[in-house]
C-alpha cells in the first residue's frame, strides 16, 4: 500500500465547477448591479434619465399661474391644463396637472399631454426646433410630412394602466416610461436648456389647441429652457418654433397655409396673444 494513500492520510479534495454553476454566479453578479447602476442615474427625485429637464415641483410652480392668467391672458375656455415632460429619450419625467385635483381638467387631455411632449421631442433636432403646432398643415393630404400623425402610435398599456388616484402626481403611472404618440395641433415645446442642449420637451392640454401652444410657451419661458437655435416661423418670429397663423383659401377654397407649416385660428384673440409670444416672451436663457 502506498503510505500517501492510507486511510489516515489527509487528503485533497478538488472541486470541479460545472458550467451552470458559472452562470449561476454570473446571473447573481448582474442581478446585484443592475439596480445600482439605475440608481447611479436617477437624480434627486427619483427619476431615472430625467436629471437634465424640469422638475414635477418646477412645472407645478410654472404651471399654475399662467392658468391663472385665464382667457383674458392666455385666450380660449379658461380650463385647467395637463402638463407632461419627457427626456430626450422619450421616458416621461413628469406629469401634473393646474386643478384642484385629476377630475378637474379633461381626463384625456392627460394622455394628449404626453402625445404632445412625445412629439415634439421627437421631431426636434439640436439646430431646429418644430413644435406641434408647425405640425399641423404638414400633414394634411398633400402636406409634406402627410403621415407623420400615424407612426410611432402611443403605448396604451403605459398610457392608461397603473392606479388612477395616482395620475398628475410625481408617481403617475407614466413617469419612467417611453409613452410614444403623434399629436399635431398646438401644445408640445421642445426644451433647450441654458446652454442650447436639446433635452426633451413639455406638452400641454386641456384647452383649446392655440390656447395649449400660448400656456405652453409661457411656462417653457418661466422654466428657462427655451433657448430654442431656429424654426420654421416666419415674419417677427422668424427663427423660433412659435405657431404660424397663415392658412388661408386657395382658388378653389381649400385652406392652404403659405409656409406649409400654419395652424389653424382659434379666435382672434388667440391670433393676437400667439403672435406676440416671441415679443412678449422671447426665447433664449434669462439673465
Amino acid at each position: 500500500m502506498d503510505r500517501h494513500l492510507s486511510d489516515n492520510s489527509p487528503r485533497r479534495i478538488h472541486t470541479v465547477k460545472r458550467p451552470f454553476q458559472w452562470m449561476q454566479l454570473v446571473c447573481l453578479c448582474g442581478c446585484l448591479l443592475v439596480p445600482c447602476i439605475a440608481f447611479a442615474d436617477e437624480d434627486s427625485d427619483g427619476r431615472s434619465g430625467c436629471k437634465n429637464v424640469p422638475s414635477f415641483s418646477a412645472v407645478q410652480s410654472a404651471l399654475t399661474p399662467v392658468v391663472a392668467g385665464g382667457v383674458a391672458a392666455n385666450s380660449g375656455l379658461g380650463l385647467n391644463m395637463w402638463a407632461t415632460v419627457v427626456n430626450r429619450d422619450g421616458v416621461v419625467c413628469v406629469v401634473t396637472f393646474s386643478g384642484a385635483d385629476r377630475g378637474s381638467q379633461w381626463p384625456g387631455s392627460r394622455v394628449i399631454s404626453a402625445q404632445k411632449a412625445n412629439t415634439a421631442n421627437a421631431f426636434s433636432l439640436p439646430g431646429l426646433a418644430l413644435s406641434t403646432a408647425n405640425l399641423y398643415s404638414a400633414v394634411q393630404p398633400g402636406g409634406s410630412l402627410y403621415g407623420l400623425q400615424h407612426s410611432n402610435p402611443v403605448d396604451t398599456g403605459v398610457a392608461y394602466g397603473g392606479i388612477s388616484k395616482n395620475y398628475g402626481q410625481s408617481n403617475d403611472p407614466m413617469v419612467g416610461r417611453k409613452i410614444g404618440g403623434v399629436n399635431v395641433f398646438g401644445g408640445g415645446l421642445a426644451l433647450y436648456a441654458k446652454d442650447g442642449t436639446l433635452v426633451g420637451a413639455i406638452g400641454l392640454s386641456g384647452d383649446t389647441s392655440c390656447t395649449d401652444h400660448i400656456i405652453a410657451w409661457k411656462v417653457r419661458h418661466a422654466l428657462n429652457f427655451d433657448k430654442v437655435p431656429a424654426g420654421v416661423a416666419p415674419g417677427a418670429a422668424k427663427g423660433t418654433d412659435n405657431i404660424i397663423f397663415d392658412i388661408a383659401p386657395d382658388a378653389h377654397g381649400h385652406p392652404v397655409s403659405a409656409h406649409g407649416f400654419g395652424h389653424p385660428a382659434c379666435s382672434d384673440s388667440a391670433v393676437t396673444i400667439g403672435n406676440a409670444l416671441p415679443t412678449n416672451f422671447p426665447v433664449g436663457p434669462a439673465q
